[in-house]
């Protein structure tokens, strides 16, 4: 939750983010707000996004919606930019211990190839360069070792990040925070876990995957 003054009246909103976003949600901020009336919840917007003061530079539009990577995921691998013989792409697909976000088949019956991809979304950013985790994450842990799993088993399998900010020059896991996970991130991509960064074009109204961003392990 956050309280948002908003036109004069303190109100109390949803943060549509599972992250700590110590970093974004500050006081003074300027942010971006949805109805977000539900009949389980009693706050009537949702905060979804957030500008960023930065030094010398314009305010960074980040999008908070925590539900948005896989939604702009699934729109840009539907339309075949993932794969391009894709014939199936099925969100929360459970294998092992964990339910991966989306399972995708390609190809024809005689050359099937099927696979597994995680998406996370990313909202911290230091001097242009983005990086994940924000905060200690088991699970997203999990999920790079289950991939690797994956891998053994003969699927594909893929992460892929996708940067909730436009204008990243690089993408890095976030070593000092959570050291585990980036060294998993590397025996992941020395297992064959396709791993990648995709930034996104980002205003109040919208978000879109757009171009890779560098990667660097």
């Amino acid at each position: 939750m956050a309280q948002v003054l908003l036109e004069g009246e303190a109100v109390v909103v949803h943060v549509k983010n599972t992250g700590r976003c110590r970093e974004l949600l500050l006081e003074g901020a300027h942010v971006y707000l949805t109805d977000g009336k539900h009949d389980k919840r009693k706050t009537q917007y949702d905060l979804i996004a957030v500008e960023k003061e930065r030094s010398g530079q314009a305010p960074l539009l980040v999008n908070l919606d925590a539900q948005a990577p896989n939604r702009v995921f699934q729109e840009w691998a539907a339309s075949g930019q993932f794969q391009s013989d894709l014939t199936l792409l099925r969100p929360e697909q459970t294998w092992g211990h964990s339910r991966f976000d989306f399972y995708w088949e390609a190809g024809s019956p005689y050359n099937l190839r099927r696979g597994f991809v995680e998406v996370k979304g990313v909202t911290l950013e230091e001097n242009s360069h983005a990086r994940f985790p924000d905060a200690p994450t088991e699970r997203g842990l999990k999920h790079v070792e289950e991939l690797i799993a994956c891998r053994a088993d003969g699927y594909e399998a893929a992460l892929c990040f996708v940067i909730q900010m436009e204008g990243m020059k690089q993408f890095s896991p976030n070593d000092n925070t959570h050291p585990a996970f980036g060294e998993a991130l590397r025996r992941a991509v020395q297992a064959g876990v396709q791993v990648f960064a995709r930034g996104c074009i980002v205003t109040p109204e919208r978000l879109e995957l757009a171009e890779p961003v560098k990667l660097e392990l």
